[in-house]
């Protein structure tokens, strides 16, 4: 697409460039045609996953290798994370008396590196704190320097709550060499 832009276009674009903008923009006033098109980043939206997402959520648990054990009941506490309607990410919260467990956190490969994993389980975070868990637990065979940036750290498999070794997910779907975390206190 070729435009010829004014000098207000020229200082959009060019601001937080560390170019002088002003000075530029006034230079190429009506006289640019540029050969370029603004990318705009899709829209991703965060909803609670619904019984017609099993079969992706699924997918994206497969395709991460993480245990697909307690996900059919755990689906009214998944959120994914949607763009132009196809679910490209997903992570819930079970819960577990005071305390809950972060778990299915996948995100699909297209998407990685692009913030959604961030975003999930910050959102998890925020609605585990307006809840009023004591902690939030995890187990990760893959992710444990992950976390830590979000206030996780590595428990022994002792310290976790029976109610929280009592899940499908703690029980049978992890080894027991799986990582534990623990993000604690949590703060309301």
């Amino acid at each position: 697409m070729t435009r010829t832009y004014d000098a207000e276009d020229a200082r959009a674009f060019l601001r937080n460039t560390g170019l002088d903008a002003d000075r530029v923009a006034t230079e190429v006033e009506g006289k640019v045609g540029a050969a370029f098109i603004r990318a705009r980043k899709p829209h991703v939206a965060l909803r609670p996953a619904v019984a017609s997402d099993r079969e992706a959520i699924e997918r994206l648990l497969t395709e991460a290798e993480l245990p697909l054990a307690g996900v059919a009941e755990l689906l009214p506490s998944l959120l994914v994370a949607e763009v132009n309607g196809a679910v490209v990410g997903v992570g819930g919260l079970e819960v577990c008396c005071d305390d809950a467990l972060l778990r299915s956190v996948a995100v699909a490969p297209e998407w990685r590196s692009r913030g959604l994993g961030r975003t999930l389980v910050t959102r998890l975070i925020a609605d585990a704190e307006a809840r009023g868990f004591r902690a939030l637990y995890l187990l990760t065979m893959t992710a444990e320097q992950y976390f830590p940036r979000f206030g996780f750290e590595p428990i022994d498999r002792d310290a976790v709550p029976a109610a929280v070794r009592a899940t499908a997910e703690f029980r049978e779907a992890c080894p027991a060499s799986a990582t534990v975390m623990r993000r604690a206190p949590m703060s309301v």
